[in-house]
């Protein structure tokens, strides 16, 4: 089992594709555009993103603005939970809580319904890639701040170089299926 798996990964890994010099020189982007398009890829990310948790209680899976809308959606719905976008300010349409967070060079913020979910809920946080974690341990502080908890995180590629895995880990178990 262990041999596919890892042929999973690797096929999923080869259709996504790398942007060099993407949004700034030295970046070296990860599309996973790629992945949605290519239906076996989609169907695999989807299943792999929803295994860690399938024998938990997940309440709602909080994707993270934008890219975690794309596969954030499918694993609410293979979770039997419900769906929270946390977006980039001025984007939600009702009050709005919100939480700053630093980035390489400067800061920026993400906001959630206030009233989002009610107190106790079991939230995944899922991403398409984790960094440093800012974004995600910003939206570990509004889900918090609601009442929320964070009882594992999902990224579908982690930079382990950047360390981001660390700083989460103290809250919640982190799933990744592809670590470079």
């Amino acid at each position: 089992m262990q041999k596919v798996e890892e042929s999973i990964k690797e096929y999923l890994l080869e259709n996504i594709r790398t942007i060099p010099d993407f949004p700034k020189p030295g970046i070296q982007f990860k599309d996973i555009t790629t992945l949605l398009a290519d239906k076996k890829a989609l169907q695999l990310t989807s299943i792999l993103l929803c295994e860690p948790f399938r024998d938990q209680e997940v309440d709602y899976v909080v994707g993270l603005e934008s890219r975690g809308f794309l596969f954030g959606t499918n694993m609410a719905q293979d979770l039997n939970a419900g769906f929270i976008p946390v977006r980039k300010p001025g984007k939600l349409p009702h009050h709005t809580i919100s939480e700053t967070y630093a980035l390489e060079y400067g800061e920026d913020s993400l906001e959630l319904h206030s009233d989002a979910f009610n107190k106790g809920a079991k939230v995944i946080i899922h991403d398409d890639l984790i960094a440093t974690g800012g974004s995600a341990g910003a939206a570990t502080r509004l889900v918090e701040r609601l009442g929320g908890e964070v009882i594992g995180y999902s990224f579908i590629l982690e930079l382990s170089f950047l360390n981001g895995r660390e700083a989460l880990s103290k809250t919640a178990p982190v799933e990744s299926i592809i670590i470079l």
